[in-house]
């Protein structure tokens, strides 16, 4: 049973309004306080880390506007390019492409330095557009020369879900410290190989939740652990899209590991442990399987499921392969509720809040800058490379997100409810600096 909430005195409209929208902005900026494990300690030799990264050559603009108008903020600081972290891009699908490789033109400490594809036409291509020289192209069977390159340091692994282990024990045999796209794997005992793999190798392994460091979701996240939800009652969420190509990887069970559930539903599922702090304890499930529909002979095309927190706080979370593409998430607490339409995209999160002051339901909007996630994330890996630290969503985080889509699976195989054992050590490492 939750204790209750501490006391505050009744909020006002106009001081909702400035602490809801101010918190809510600076969510991002300020680590969450807590107890740390020995793993999760700073090196302490932090602080002049930092410093050699530039910022204290950091560049300061004088204010040409009035008091009434917000404050202009410099770009950066940023490392020239032979300082920062070089990243090799295995696998040149539409998520490479399209969002990771353009990404880079906003990271302020990582750089594109190899690519491995088996399609070596289409990587002469992307390296003539972002600088690789021809000598860092590689192709799947000689993948481990990427360990005698000295522009890598850090591996990111996009490839189909069922060879995602495969390409992780293989790249951290090299050295190199990886970066893996979710889901991690297709099952949570390959997950664990892929935790000692990176273990073994002394390297670091850190999972691609990109809403994680994104900032309206660390704005909700900051204002639960301030207490200002009171206590969380209900998560409901929805992700869903229209699959076409009956041909693609996704509904392919050998590559994919599932359908819906594993590729967007894993996004409420995160969503629901990252922002509540909690980890379920139960959940309960149904299919949805159309008949005569080539695209699901294999794998799901709807779930829904809902999740129980130790708290008492439950999840409840709709995924679909075919209905309309819909994202969106409400964390509801005693005290106020949050809101994201469109939620889990790329870019272009709206975030809503609400809450009761001077007797009246008072909603804000809160001014929160859209950046790149995909540059956030990969900066948060090269400044743990970089400082030594531990990254915020590690390999046990993904570890975790299996053991729950294994236990909705059995709990809609069954129809019964399915008890899930609570993590024996952390899943997430510290809070990302606010730079990266």
């Amino acid at each position: 049973m939750s204790t209750a909430p501490p006391y505050r005195p009744p909020l006002s409209r106009r001081n909702f309004l400035v602490n809801a929208s101010g918190t809510a902005a600076a969510a991002f900026a300020s680590p969450v306080a807590g107890p740390r494990t020995q793993a999760q300690q700073q090196p302490s030799n932090t602080t002049q880390v930092i410093s050699d990264l530039g910022h204290a050559n950091k560049i300061q603009l004088s204010q040409v506007h009035g008091p009434s108008e917000k404050d202009e903020k410099a770009p950066g600081p940023f490392l020239p390019q032979e300082k920062r972290i070089g990243y090799a891009i295995v696998g040149l699908g539409r998520l490479s492409i399209n969002q990771f490789l353009p990404a880079f033109g906003a990271s302020k400490y990582c750089r594109p330095t190899a690519l491995v594809s088996g399609d070596h036409a289409k990587a002469q291509k992307v390296a003539t557009q972002y600088g690789i020289p021809e000598s860092s192209i590689y192709d799947y069977r000689n993948y481990e020369q990427l360990g005698s390159n000295p522009h890598v340091q850090v591996i990111y692994i996009v490839l189909p879900n069922g060879m995602h282990e495969e390409y992780v024990v293989r790249g951290a045999k090299t050295g190199r410290h990886i970066l893996c796209e979710k889901p991690m794997a297709t099952s949570h005992v390959e997950a664990e190989r892929m935790i000692n793999a990176c273990k073994k190798a002394n390297v670091k392994l850190m999972i691609a939740y990109r809403q994680q460091y994104e900032p309206n979701n660390r704005a909700v996240r900051k204002l639960v652990t301030e207490g200002k939800f009171g206590h969380l009652r209900g998560f409901v969420s929805t992700n869903s899209q229209q699959m076409g190509d009956a041909k693609h990887w996704r509904l392919k069970k050998s590559l994919a590991g599932g359908g819906c559930l594993p590729d967007v539903g894993i996004y409420c599922i995160n969503a629901s442990r990252f922002i509540s702090g909690e980890e379920p304890v139960r959940v309960t499930a149904q299919i949805w399987q159309p008949k005569d529909d080539s695209r699901f002979a294999e794998v799901e095309a709807s779930v829904s499921f809902s999740m129980q927190f130790p708290s008492g706080f439950i999840a409840t979370c709709t995924t679909s392969y075919d209905a309309h593409k819909s994202q969106s998430f409400r964390m509801e607490g005693t005290d106020m509720w949050a809101e994201m339409s469109p939620a889990y995209a790329y870019y272009g999160m709206k975030l809503k809040l609400s809450r009761l002051a001077d007797g009246q339901e008072i909603s804000v909007y809160p001014e929160i800058e859209d950046k790149d996630q995909f540059a956030l994330e990969m900066d948060h890996f090269a400044h743990c490379v970089i400082t030594n630290e531990q990254p915020h969503t590690p390999g046990e985080e993904g570890l975790q997100d299996h053991r729950v889509i294994e236990a909705i699976y059995g709990a809609a195989r069954t129809g019964k409810a399915v008890e899930i054992a609570q993590p024996k050590s952390f899943t997430r490492g510290p809070e990302p600096k606010a730079d990266s």
